[in-house]
């Protein structure tokens, strides 16, 4: 899967996450991609460096960037911690302080590419979410600083956009996913594992999954909606489906019963509107029984049922 970009000089945050990996992978092949993050994970960083990525550990909650170039034409910041279950301090630090310092540091850069997450919702039922709907603190049952984490950077980064004019586009992320994983993958291991699936008890649980290919196709669109002040757009997939309908899926493709077992205790449906996304950057191309056959293929070809099409 190409992105469409071709030599630029790249900054990607958070290059060893769900999105950040695939997609620094992607650009490297093309462009000359540098990775800012802390490398715990020393395998994901060899991988990187394999795909031409060039790794440097940094702090960004510090404000560090020693071995990172001076100027980059893009900065893409998938950087995300959700540490402790209360620790608002450091969660705040890594998200949104950072945020705020590295768009200064790159405010000569064409464009800033935020990740946010439509975890920033108040929760809405089944109503299809849009980027001007209330927001609210919707993971606190699973991640208590994710939402508010997430919402306090999105307004650092509009903030600095207009503070020092670095054209900015917040992408408001719905479940992403492909083969190295995601939400779905999860609950593949589940399935496999026979463990339920939690669901919340006001069912379907409703989202907008969206495979990494389309993230990589749809970036250069995405960059330049990029504005002063900041564009702020949903970003996710065509499909609209539920927890319930892909684990039985899923449990499909591999021959195995997938359980749900509805609660409170999880976070409600967050499915999007993505009329604005599509007026900027189009749709998305794979649909999630193609994306999930797919990641199901590279993750466990050999539960693979030949012929399955649940």
């Amino acid at each position: 899967m190409s992105s469409g970009m071709r030599d630029h000089r790249v900054l990607v945050t958070g290059l060893t996450g769900q999105v950040g990996m695939p997609l620094a992978t992607t650009l490297a092949a093309d462009n000359e991609v540098w990775g800012a993050a802390r490398f715990g994970n020393a395998a994901a960083r060899e991988q990187l460096e394999a795909a031409g990525v060039h790794c440097v550990t940094t702090d960004l909650a510090a404000g560090t960037y020693d071995g990172l170039p001076d100027q980059v034409d893009y900065v893409l910041n998938f950087a995300v911690a959700h540490g402790g279950p209360d620790d608002f301090d450091a969660d705040l630090a890594a998200n949104a302080e950072a945020t705020g310092l590295l768009m200064d540091r790159y405010r000569d850069a064409r464009a800033f590419l935020h990740c946010s997450s439509t975890g920033v919702y108040q929760p809405a039922g089944h109503n299809r979410l849009k980027e001007t709907d209330p927001l609210g603190d919707n993971h606190r049952v699973m991640m208590p600083t994710y939402s508010i984490c997430k919402i306090a950077a999105e307004a650092v980064a509009r903030t600095t956009c207009r503070q020092v004019g670095l054209p900015t586009v917040i992408t408001r992320l719905n479940v992403p996913y492909g083969n190295n994983g995601g939400w779905p993958g999860f609950h593949l291991e589940m399935i496999l594992a026979g463990a339920p699936v939690p669901v919340h008890s006001d069912a379907p649980s409703l989202y907008n999954p969206i495979h990494d290919d389309d993230i990589a196709g749809q970036l250069p669109a995405m960059l330049a909606t990029a504005s002063v002040p900041a564009t702020i757009v949903n970003w996710g997939g065509r499909d609209q489906v539920s927890i319930e309908e892909w684990c039985e899926y899923l449990g499909g493709l591999v021959g195995a019963d997938a359980k749900v077992t509805p609660t409170d205790a999880t976070i409600e449906s967050v499915t999007i509107d993505t009329t604005r996304m599509h007026e900027l950057v189009g749709e998305t191309t794979v649909s999630w029984r193609d994306g999930f056959r797919r990641m199901v293929a590279a993750r466990h070809p050999e539960r693979l049922v030949e012929g399955a099409t649940t």
